[in-house]
């Protein structure tokens, strides 16, 4: 974008100093309208925007062929111009819901994943006091856009950095990691998002699903991550029963 509204100043400022030139050189002495460089100004500005007021007009061929160049060019630019920050807003206040926007938050809960448990999950929230109080963010390439107004989205897999650091990640106070069955493996997955989350946060709360809890590789994880397993998970949802994290936070 700064590239393009580059190249639209510096058309539009070519086009002053040349149009303009010539307009005086050949119109200044001939047009009764022309008697100063303001006026010259004023009908570059007139002619370039289409406005068209008619209180000057060329009355040379070459104050007419520059009159047509500026016109032209005016078009080309202002158009442009207004596409180009027409798009900027419309991005601007779409961050949001597009995921695209820089979370803002403290001590808040970090989903990974958009996937059925971490829906299950979020509509028992309210159950949990330790959870319901913080600001939520769904980190997820799943869906496109916000699944929830009153959550914050980042749209990008929870694996990238780029993506960890847009849900300021190290700022996070709890974090569930669900897997990703998209994957061959969803669980060497899950580890390895896991492992990039505690580079950027050694503090905070992890849970992570696993279908195979008994993996060799969990016994990495530490002791402060509390792994749930895809089959308990998916009972929970069966039995429409809330996940069970009685032991971790309290339930009103």
């Amino acid at each position: 974008m700064a590239r393009q509204l580059r190249f639209l100043g510096v058309l539009l400022f070519l086009s002053l100093i040349g149009t303009t030139s010539v307009f005086w050189a050949y119109e200044h002495g001939v047009n009764p309208h022309i008697n100063t460089h303001g006026d010259t100004l004023w009908w570059w500005f007139v002619s370039s925007t289409t406005v068209g007021y008619g209180d000057i007009a060329p009355v040379t061929s070459m104050g007419r062929l520059a009159g047509v160049v500026t016109i032209i060019i005016g078009i080309y630019c202002y158009t442009n111009f207004i596409a180009i920050t027409a798009d900027s807003l419309h991005g601007m206040t779409n961050q949001k819901r597009l995921g695209t926007a820089l979370v803002k938050a403290k001590d808040h809960l970090v989903i990974c994943e958009y996937t059925a448990f971490a829906d299950e999950l979020i509509q028992v929230l309210p159950h949990y006091p330790e959870l319901a109080r913080r600001e939520l963010v769904i980190v997820t390439d799943l869906v496109q856009v916000q699944p929830y107004p009153q959550h914050y989205f980042v749209r990008g897999v929870p694996i990238s950095p780029t993506a960890l650091k847009q849900a300021s990640i190290a700022e996070a106070a709890v974090i569930f990691v669900f897997a990703n069955v998209r994957f061959v493996d969803p669980d060497l997955k899950t580890l390895h998002t896991v492992s990039r989350i505690r580079q950027l946060n050694p503090r905070a709360k992890i849970f992570v699903e696993l279908a195979n809890p008994e993996l060799e590789l969990a016994r990495y994880l530490g002791a402060d991550v509390t792994i749930l397993p895809s089959r308990d998970l998916l009972e929970s949802v069966l039995k429409h029963r809330a996940l069970d994290l009685s032991t971790h936070f309290a339930r009103v």
